[in-house]
């Protein structure tokens, strides 16, 4: 059986089903190498604010190793956040057969890859995008940088369209790349929760005929949240609501705008568990980000496999890919009067807005961790790299 060393920072919700199927599936072998080490399980995240216990289990079914990190400022936050002098010592120890890194941006990830570069099939799953390309000398040096990484990698797993297009840009060709496409557990957020999302929406005061807008995601300047909140006041639809989901460091200038306002509620973080009846209780997601950085919005998956109409800005990673005519509307980020307009169609038919949900559903099932799995089993077993 072929092994598979995975090399990534830490555990989360995305990743750890996926390493699980595969294990499971048993088609190849797998050993996940968590670099920012043991203290990652329970760590302050920055955009929320606090300590965040996610309480889905993402160390069980699948065998992992936690590796020393002697970063002085630990974190997956910067380059020098993951230092790992035994990394490629204990990668070498388990004599894999290829290398598939998540992330070149940290110390020890693009010094395992240059190590492994013509040693073993080094492959590579990165999220970036062309979004937020900028001109000038830096935007010049950032490319000459990108195409020497870009070069150590025998093969790469892409996201979405924004996503194959930036690796074609740095240098990687057709046949070095494989759909793997963002993913969350469809199964779990589409269960019906609809009698818990029903009291949800009961707790809040909101009816069964009114219309609930939410955002759920941290409350930082790159995911705009505050451009949403004006929109909603400048539509000022007496049976809309607006519901914020989340903390970040935004919150408290979101509660004092919002203070006057009766239908503008705010639930603070929520567990993964929780989730799907939050999305359930609402009739529109939106995710209104700006950027820098938003490569995908995985909070979007989660809204259409739930069963709901979405509304997201054009710099959102998987707004081209998961965004259509038939269950949502795309708007220009930043554009106050663009998000409005936009805000204004979609609640203006509480019908119109139920399929717009099943198209979503229909849509985001084939988004899933078997896609995943199956396209990483396809080239660890059927196309291997000889170096």
């Amino acid at each position: 059986m072929r092994k598979l060393a995975i090399v990534t920072t830490h555990p989360i919700q995305y990743y750890a089903p996926v390493f699980q199927l595969l294990q499971q599936r048993g088609q190849i072998a797998i050993k996940v190498f968590y670099t920012w080490g043991d203290t990652s399980v329970k760590k302050h995240d920055p955009g929320f604010g606090k300590v965040i216990d996610w309480d889905m289990p993402l160390l069980d079914g699948y065998p992992f190793e936690w590796v020393n990190n002697t970063a002085t400022n630990p974190g997956s936050h910067h380059f020098k956040g993951i230092v790992n002098p035994d990394l490629i010592a204990q990668i070498n120890a388990w004599q894999p057969g290829a290398v598939l890194v998540f992330g070149w941006a940290y110390h020890s990830h693009l010094k395992a890859i240059r190590y492994f570069k013509n040693k073993l099939p080094v492959y590579f799953r990165g999220d970036s995008t062309l979004l937020d390309e900028q001109t000038g000398i830096r935007s010049i040096l950032k490319g000459i940088l990108l195409k020497w990484i870009y070069r150590h990698i025998d093969h790469a797993f892409y996201v979405g369209t924004n996503n194959k297009a930036y690796f074609k840009k740095y240098g990687l060709k057709n046949d070095q790349l494989s759909f793997a496409p963002h993913a969350i557990d469809n199964n779990r957020f589409s269960v019906d929760r609809m009698p818990e999302a029903l009291q949800l929406r009961q707790d809040l005061n909101i009816n069964k005929d009114e219309i609930l807008v939410l955002f759920a995601g941290k409350l930082e300047d790159k995911k705009s949240p505050l451009l949403l909140l004006d929109a909603f006041l400048l539509l000022n639809e007496p049976y809309v609501h607006l519901l914020f989901v989340g903390d970040g460091l935004l919150e408290t200038v979101l509660r004092s705008e919002a203070k006057e306002h009766k239908r503008i509620h705010f639930m603070g973080f929520q567990n993964q568990s929780y989730m799907p009846v939050v999305y359930q209780a609402c009739d529109l997601f939106c995710l209104p980000s700006k950027g820098p950085g938003e490569t995908w919005g995985l909070a979007v998956n989660e809204a259409m496999a739930c069963g709901k109409a979405v509304l997201v800005s054009d710099k959102c990673g998987c707004a081209i890919n998961l965004v259509t005519n038939a269950n949502g509307i795309i708007f220009k980020s930043e554009d106050i009067t663009d998000l409005r307009s936009a805000l204004k169609t979609l609640i203006t038919d509480k019908e119109k807005l139920n399929e717009y949900g099943n198209q979503s559903k229909i849509l985001v099932d084939t988004w899933s961790f078997v896609h995943i799995a199956n396209a990483i089993e396809k080239i660890i077993i059927n196309e291997p790299f000889i170096n």
